[in-house]
């Protein structure tokens, strides 16, 4: 086990007591891979709270993904409108269900989960909008399929600690992830560093005084100031 393996292993054994999500892990996916696609292309640029109020309203409004692609995309929109950038978001909605209707011949993405993880990946990847993030988001939670999101959280977090440079991308992030953890921890680890983020390792301050992690001597933060 290389060094990096070891201490990634470490600080996510730490967070672990911490918040224990991979002790009891979330169930956050759908049974239909395709809202899960929906519902993170209406997280892009928003927060949870006004991206569960459009996909809420959504739902409400019609009765299934044919009955959104039958309909006049201004009534879309103003379901989408709390998500935000609801013109876009819309359009990119419509041209992600006829490729989809295209491609399996119904509005459903389950049959991906019996493909290899990266033609999946590149598959999601090369819908409209779908980036890095939306794709491991729905691989991971919607379609069971090993992957590690990487959000602003982690990426802080990652960088703050020194596991990656500070210009380090994203995407690279989630892929550095998923080489050096264990598949059976991304859920847990994943939903373990965003709470971290958002508890103690914020945007506004890292709190190391309560943090475990530069106790143990984990965490670089306080020589690299990131």
């Amino acid at each position: 086990m290389n060094d990096l393996k070891v201490w990634i292993n470490l600080i996510l054994n730490e967070l672990e007591k911490l918040y224990h999500n991979e002790e009891r892990q979330p169930e956050l996916g759908h049974d239909e891979p395709l809202d899960g696609l929906i519902l993170t292309v209406l997280s892009q640029n928003t927060n949870d709270k006004n991206r569960d109020a459009a996909f809420k309203r959504l739902k409400d409004k019609f009765k299934s993904w044919d009955d959104v692609a039958d309909r006049n995309i201004r009534e879309l929109e103003d379901a989408i409108r709390p998500a935000g950038l609801a013109p876009t978001k819309s359009r990119r909605i419509l041209d992600i269900l006829e490729i989809i209707k295209q491609d399996f011949g119904e509005y459903s993405i389950k049959e991906l989960a019996n493909r290899e993880r990266n033609e999946i990946r590149k598959y999601l990847t090369g819908l409209p909008g779908v980036g890095a993030k939306t794709a491991a988001c729905v691989m991971m939670f919607d379609l069971k399929v090993p992957a590690f999101p990487v959000d602003t959280h982690i990426s802080r977090i990652s960088k703050r600690i020194g596991l990656v440079p500070a210009n380090t991308i994203a995407e690279n992030i989630s892929l550095m992830l998923e080489d050096e953890v264990e598949p059976e921890r991304y859920l847990g680890g994943h939903v373990n560093m965003i709470e971290h983020g958002r508890a103690l390792c914020t945007a506004r301050k890292a709190n190391c005084e309560q943090c475990p992690l530069g106790k143990l001597d984990l965490c670089k933060f306080k020589s690299l100031k990131v």
